[in-house]
């Protein structure tokens, strides 16, 4: 690894020497920040850890995760991403591993170990790290995605979650400001600001704060409405040694998705449109001759081998649109248990075996609104729908509308929350540490299986455009 960290000049991100560097590499969800299509549990993060804690008790709890923390992101996960040509993670976490709610600013050391820990695996494998604020106290959107419980984004009224998000980037610019292996701070996944009139204030503070201990790293930035609306930085002049970042998923690529080419929600998508969604989401880049990095995309795949061949060419068709445009790319995401990961956990492992009634049970019931469908509960969805069509014909709520917003409630927290239940019991026989520590070894890289069509995909992506 270099010797002086990266930074931004010119509209491109350089090193030390000034060789133009661009960003291509995966997102280790999952990790420090766990979500349900990704690991199987159903709901949020949080409700997974109170069920485990519930069944297992405090010290098989410890060892499951411990177990767990260490093995989901280690050295032979690192030395992969770079046999494939990768050059950078960016890395999500959770507030919950360096504050409690109850005892607010008082960091704690262990989730800045973790940090250290996967810093270490990408020094030696030649990786950069972008260190990612996921899920923010009092969640900054509305989803399960930022451990949110409800579907109110309350970090936006809360002046208190504010100030404790900028404490901890205060402390975590202090901790890694002369550390080369970090390529930066994303300073907050996927802001859902509904007023657009929070967002800018908010990211006024953060980079203050940040440069007050770091002045030269590159701080990352993601624009309104979940990294694609970028108007609330268009009045000002853009801050320096920065990169806004876009999240660009295509709607082919979700698992409801329809034939790419084709048809998706009343929505044709081919090559053309596909290239005009990146364009008009990056316009702001283009515009203000900054780097275009997307933090995120990628398809989730459904094991049939037509749909799921048209969702490589979708996912080629992106990188090919990248590489044109000078863009680099993080994508979405590393290891899961099947659904998405490069990397997942094998079908017959401890973890998936235990879980495999629970995982058909969560498919019937379509509560991973990212990795399901609901087609087993359509008698459920249908009249909903029919009754806001017609009775709030205008109900428009922010971010993705009505049909979205049911679907929050409905499908991610009225049939997720009471499966939290169940999944608990898939545990209540564990009773040694060496069978938690067995359930979480599931996760470790040797035990793992690897999407190879993916992985040739994207290294040859990766390696053409070195």
């Amino acid at each position: 690894m270099p010797s002086s960290v990266l930074s931004v000049r010119d509209g491109k991100i350089i090193d030390g020497t000034g060789q133009h560097v661009i960003l291509r590499g995966y997102n280790i969800g999952g990790w420090m920040n766990m979500e349900n299509f990704l690991t199987g549990y159903p709901g949020t993060e949080s409700q997974h850890r109170r069920a485990l804690h519930r069944v297992l008790g405090s010290e098989l709890y410890q060892a499951f995760f411990d177990e767990f923390m260490t093995v989901f992101f280690d050295d032979a996960d690192a030395r992969y991403l770079a046999s494939l040509g990768m050059n950078s993670v960016r890395i999500p976490f959770n507030y919950r591993h360096f504050e409690d709610d109850a005892r607010p600013f008082e960091h704690k050391q262990e989730g800045f170990a973790l940090l250290d820990q996967a810093i270490e695996h990408c020094r030696g494998n030649g990786l950069y790290a972008v260190l990612d604020f996921h899920a923010l106290p009092g969640s900054q959107n509305h989803h399960w995605h930022s451990d949110n419980e409800t579907h109110k984004a309350l970090f936006w009224n809360y002046r208190h979650f504010q100030d404790r998000a900028v404490r901890l980037w205060e402390a975590l610019a202090d901790r890694y400001r002369d550390n080369p292996v970090v390529a930066g701070y994303n300073i907050m996944n996927e802001p859902a600001d509904a007023a657009g009139e929070l967002l800018k204030p908010f990211y006024d503070r953060a980079v203050q704060a940040v440069r007050s201990s770091d002045p030269d790293h590159i701080i990352f930035l993601d624009g309104n409405r979940y990294s694609t609306d970028f108007s609330a930085f268009e009045s000002q002049p853009v801050y320096e040694n920065t990169v806004y970042t876009a999240h660009d998923y295509a709607l082919p690529g979700f698992v409801y998705g329809g034939p790419y080419p084709g048809l998706t929600e009343g929505v044709y998508v081919d090559r053309d449109q596909v290239e005009e969604t990146f364009l008009r989401r990056t316009e702001f880049m283009r515009a203000t001759g900054t780097p275009i990095w997307i933090g995120e995309f990628g398809p989730v795949f459904t094991g049939d081998p037509e749909r799921d061949e048209q969702k490589y060419q979708l996912l080629q068709d992106q990188l090919e649109i990248y590489q044109r445009h000078g863009a680099g790319w993080a994508v979405w995401a590393y290891k899961d248990v099947g659904g998405q990961g490069l990397v997942s956990a094998a079908p017959g492992s401890p973890w998936r075996a235990r879980l495999r009634e629970l995982a058909a049970k969560k498919a019937r019931l379509g509560v991973d609104s990212w990795g399901s469908v609901d087609t087993e509960v359509r008698h459920i969805m249908s009249p909903l729908e029919d009754t806001f069509a017609k009775e709030y014909p205008d109900f428009d709520p922010y971010p993705f509308g009505a049909r979205n917003w049911l679907i929050t409630l409905v499908r991610s927290i009225v049939l997720a929350e009471p499966l939290v239940e169940d999944f608990g019991r898939c545990f209540a026989d564990v009773s040694d540490a060496a069978t938690a520590r067995e359930l979480a070894d599931s996760f470790r890289f040797e035990n793992c299986v690897v999407r190879e069509r993916l992985a040739e995909v994207l290294s040859a992506s990766a390696r053409e455009a070195a």
